[in-house]
């Protein structure tokens, strides 16, 4: 049983056992602290936060039911308005997880990344720094985001090719989004699609099939339109 209980510090709060805020946290109304999670300094939690929350499994799910461990939020990372943050996962120092955003066990989300409202990072997903994940996007799990990459509203990566009728044999393999690259509004991934370092998916795509580095690709199924040029690198524009 997870026990929370109400805790002075700010109206509403619920803490868990053992659960120690930093002197210098900012918290909103009503947030939930489950027992396990640990906060570094100068993080803000906004309303209706939620963190640390036990890992419900369906009754058919194949996920690791073992337990994911503690929460860790890093220093300066600030938890929007009603985003649920599990517990196992970690958040990196200065980090912002958008409004009702839904981050999962073993999930990680690097320093000074953002996480759009209402986008899902989905289990044992991996986010490195500097990452732009905007509203509306799903990071499904076994997926791996590397540094400074953007993705667009309403992007979405698959991690199953059989859509649940698979053997306990089988892997289910997300994307892997190489080093800044960018994945335009409402873009589909299918299972295992790698994106090449600073490579540029147009909005809309359909991608069926890896994509190289500095190319640029868009329609459904996305194909190769051209490669890109200096100038649209990430080191003139940062």
């Amino acid at each position: 049983m997870h026990v929370v209980q109400p805790s002075e510090r700010a109206p509403g709060l619920l803490l868990g056992d053992g659960v120690e805020l930093p002197a210098d946290a900012e918290l909103g109304a009503h947030v939930v602290i489950h027992a396990g999670t640990v906060l570094a300094g100068g993080v803000r939690i906004q309303d209706g936060a939620v963190l640390g929350k036990p890992v419900v499994l369906g009754p058919r799910s194949r996920a690791s039911g073992a337990s994911p461990g503690a929460l860790k939020i890093g220093e300066g990372a600030t938890i929007c308005a009603g985003a649920v943050v599990l517990a196992g996962a970690e958040i990196g120092a200065r980090a912002v997880i958008g409004d009702q955003a839904h981050v999962r066990e073993r999930a990680s989300i690097g320093a000074d990344s953002v996480v759009g409202r209402g986008s899902a990072v989905d289990n044992d997903v991996t986010v490195g720094a500097g990452v732009r994940i905007q509203t509306g996007c799903y990071l499904t799990a076994f997926s791996t985001v590397e540094d400074d990459v953007f993705v667009a509203p309403g992007v979405f990566t698959t991690n199953d090719q059989t859509m649940g009728r698979h053997g306990p044999e089988d892997t289910l393999r997300g994307a892997l989004l190489r080093r800044a690259c960018r994945v335009g509004a409402r873009a589909v991934l299918l299972p295992g699609i790698e994106i090449g370092e600073e490579a540029f998916v147009a909005a809309g795509s359909l991608v069926t099939r890896d994509v190289a580095p500095r190319t640029l690709v868009m329609g459904s199924p996305a194909r190769v339109v051209r490669e890109l040029a200096d100038a649209d690198l990430i080191e003139h524009w940062s």
